[in-house]
């Protein structure tokens, strides 16, 4: 498609945003700058206010003291606190993190735990999952009960760790990733990435990016939507945790130095315009 003059315009383009959370934010700055989006969330965030298992985990939380509460994602956070409100366990679950060392994943973790009236421990630098567990360890949990907040899938690779350290590591799921709901729109957008309609596409999260490649080897589209995405179709990521299902298929990635959607928006738009 033929690029614009203007360095600020995707006038000509096409992008398609895999994201749901934040989606509309996403598509209407894209679409101020000129872009034709094609949206088509590739899961569906299920909050899990009223699931049996998530309640269970938060009594065994409160059952006796914690020492180490790893969060996440703000969103997690205020769901479960919404969760534990409606539960009447809420100013429990509060003081017993007020008696804990609170790790953060990034802002948003260290937003929801502020807004909470607490403090946190340490913040990752890197907003990654890694070194916050890596503070956790560095520590020492030998002996500890742990908290870990997680987003939408269990992570093994680092709650592993914990336990191998020899931790007692409680997992707490506020919410988790299902099939999306529209799932006739990811096909036309996998359609379009390999008709050559598509130029780029969004993601915003690790599960969206995983979910869209499990649709596509699904429907036998794997290796035409991998050989685009190698040869001709931008993949666009807010962070490296986003990107790593894709890197680890050595798919090149363009990453904003900022992870945030205004930063990811603006180096999609210069590296297109």
């Amino acid at each position: 498609m033929a690029s614009t003059e203007r360095a600020d315009s995707l006038e000509g383009r096409t992008i398609g945003v895999t994201a749901e959370r934040r989606a509309d934010d996403l598509c209407a700055s894209l679409q101020r700058r000129g872009a034709q989006v094609w949206h088509a969330p590739t899961m569906h965030t299920v909050p899990l206010s009223g699931d049996p298992e998530l309640r269970e985990a938060t009594e065994r939380v409160l059952g006796e003291p914690v020492h180490a509460v790893a969060i996440t994602t703000g969103m997690g956070m205020k769901g479960w606190l919404e969760a534990a409100r409606g539960w009447g366990l809420d100013e429990p679950l509060l003081h017993r993190f007020g008696e804990a060392r609170v790790y953060v994943r990034g802002p948003k973790a260290k937003g929801a735990v502020r807004g909470a009236g607490l403090v946190e421990h340490t913040s990752a630098q890197s907003e990654t999952d890694a070194e916050m567990f890596e503070q956790v360890l560095t520590d020492g949990v030998r002996g500890r009960r742990v908290v870990v907040q997680l987003h939408g899938v269990p992570l093994p690779e680092h709650t592993g760790e914990l336990r191998d350290a020899g931790a007692e590591v409680i997992d707490v799921l506020p919410y988790r990733w299902e099939a999306p709901v529209e799932p006739a729109r990811v096909h036309r957008l996998l359609d379009g990435v390999l008709d050559g309609q598509v130029d780029a596409l969004t993601f915003t999260s690790a599960a969206a990016t995983a979910g869209l490649l499990s649709i596509a080897r699904e429907s036998g589209r794997y290796d035409g939507l991998l050989d685009a995405l190698r040869t001709r179709v931008l993949a666009a990521c807010v962070g490296p945790v986003t990107a790593a299902p894709l890197t680890d298929l050595d798919v090149p990635v363009l990453q904003p130095d900022r992870w945030r959607l205004g930063a990811l928006v603006k180096t999609l738009t210069e590296a297109l315009s």
